[in-house]
C-alpha cells in the first residue's frame, strides 16, 4: 500500500557547501506548489534530529522561509558531523531514536542531503524500514552513480579564483607557490580547479608522484624565463617521506622544493574558504533540479533512492549503489590528457609520458 505523504522532513548533514539553501528552497517550493505537502526543516543534521527535543528539532518551512535564500551559502538548517548513536547516548544500531524523531516531528518521509557519510546513514535508515530519499552534496564530487554533485562547481570556482590571484604574487616575487586544496581521498577538486587555474603541477591522491619530477618542472620553467610555478595539491596526497607529518602536504612540499631547487617557495592552504560563499549559477540550478527530483521520488514512494544526474538526464539510483565506494579520478580521464598536452605535469614521468603518447 502506497504511503500517504502529508509532511516531508529535510535534513542537511555533513560538511556545509554552497547550494544547500538552494536545495531547501527547491524542496519547500516543490512540495507545496506541486503537491500541497508540508516540509519540516530539521536542525543540525542527524545529530540534531536525534538529540534535540520539541521545537529545538526544527520547524515547518513555509514559502516565506524559502524566499531569498537561493544565493546564500551554507544552510539555514545548520549541520553537524559525528556518531548519531553516541550523540544520543544509546548503543550502536538502536534505531528507536529515529522512530521517536519521525513520530515527534510527524514526518512521513525524510530527504537526506549530503555526501558519502550522509548517504551511508540514509541507506542504513532505509534498510531498517525508514522512508528516505537522498540528494547528493559534496565539494569533493566523490559520490558514485552521479556525474556531479552540487557544491563541487562552487568550490572549483573559489579555488580557481584563488589560483588566479596567486599568479600575480608568484610572478612578482619569482616564487613557487604550493596551493593545498580539499580532497581527502579523491582528486577531482585539484584536477579541475588546477586545470582551470593554469596550475603547472597538479598532484592528486590517485596518482603516485616523484619529487624529482616536481623539482625538474620548476627548474625547467625557470630556465625558460618563467620564474614562478604554481603547484596544486590535494590534501589527501601523502608525503613520500614516511617520517614526515601526514597532514598539510603543502608545507612539506614547499620546504622540499625550496631546499632542492633554490627557488623561494611558499605554501598556501585554502582550507574552509573552499566551502564558503554563494553558489555558482551551475550549482543553484543543479541543486534546484535535484530538489524537484527528490520530492517527486518521495511522492512516488520510491524510497531508498537518490536523485542523480547522468549525462543530461536527472535520474534516480539506489543509495546502496551510490555508496558502494568512492568515485575516484581514473588515470585515463580525458582532462588529465588535456592538462599534459598544455604543459601541466602530474609529478610523474610515467603518467606525463603516457598521456603525451596518447595525444
Amino acid at each position: 500500500m502506497k504511503r500517504r505523504i502529508q509532511r516531508i522532513g529535510i535534513v542537511t548533514a555533513g560538511g556545509d557547501c554552497p547550494g544547500l539553501n538552494a536545495v531547501i528552497r527547491g524542496v519547500v517550493k516543490t512540495a507545496q506548489n506541486d503537491y500541497g505537502v508540508e516540509v519540516f526543516g530539521i536542525r543540525d543534521g542527524f545529530v540534531g534530529m536525534v538529540t534535540y527535543k520539541g521545537d529545538e528539532r526544527g520547524k515547518i518551512l513555509t514559502n516565506r522561509d524559502a524566499s531569498g535564500i537561493l544565493a546564500v551559502g551554507g544552510t539555514i538548517l545548520g549541520t553537524a558531523r559525528g556518531d548519531v548513536f553516541e550523540a544520543a547516548g544509546t548503543k550502536e544500531g538502536d534505531y528507536s531514536i529515529f522512530e521517536e524523531a519521525f513520530s515527534s516531528m510527524k514526518i512521513d518521509a525524510l530527504i537526506c542531503t549530503g555526501g558519502d557519510g550522509t548517504q551511508r546513514m540514509a541507506q542504513k535508515l532505509h534498510t531498517h524500514g525508514f522512508p528516505v530519499v537522498g540528494i547528493p552534496k559534496t565539494i569533493d564530487n566523490d559520490l558514485m552513480e552521479t556525474d556531479v554533485t552540487f557544491g563541487f562547481n562552487s568550490a572549483v570556482t573559489i579555488i580557481m579564483e584563488a589560483i588566479d590571484n596567486l599568479h600575480s604574487t608568484a610572478m612578482s616575487h619569482h616564487r613557487a607557490l604550493v596551493v593545498e586544496v580539499m580532497g581527502r581521498d579523491v582528486g577531482w577538486l585539484a584536477l579541475v580547479a588546477g586545470v582551470a587555474g593554469g596550475g603547472d603541477v597538479i598532484l592528486i591522491p590517485e596518482t603516485p608522484y616523484e619529487e624529482q619530477a616536481i623539482f625538474d618542472c620548476a627548474l625547467e620553467r625557470s630556465r625558460k624565463g618563467k620564474r614562478f610555478s604554481i603547484v596544486v595539491v590535494a590534501e589527501g596526497v601523502k608525503p613520500n617521506d614516511k617520517n614526515a607529518p601526514q597532514k598539510e602536504i603543502a608545507r612539506y612540499l614547499s620546504s622540499l622544493i625550496e631546499k632542492e631547487t633554490g627557488i623561494e617557495t611558499r605554501p598556501v592552504i585554502l582550507g574552509h574558504l573552499q566551502r564558503g560563499g554563494p553558489p555558482t549559477a551551475f550549482d543553484r540550478i543543479l541543486a534546484t533540479q535535484f530538489a524537484v527530483k527528490a520530492v517527486d521520488l518521495v511522492m512516488e514512494g520510491r524510497f531508498g533512492e537518490m536523485a542523480a544526474i547522468q549525462g543530461n538526464d536527472f535520474v534516480s539510483v539506489p543509495i546502496s549503489q551510490a555508496t558502494k565506494g568512492l568515485k575516484r579520478v581514473p588515470l585515463d580521464h580525458p582532462l588529465i590528457r588535456s592538462a599534459v598536452s598544455v604543459g601541466t605535469s602530474f609529478g610523474s614521468r610515467e603518467i606525463d609520458k603516457r598521456q603525451k603518447d596518447k595525444s
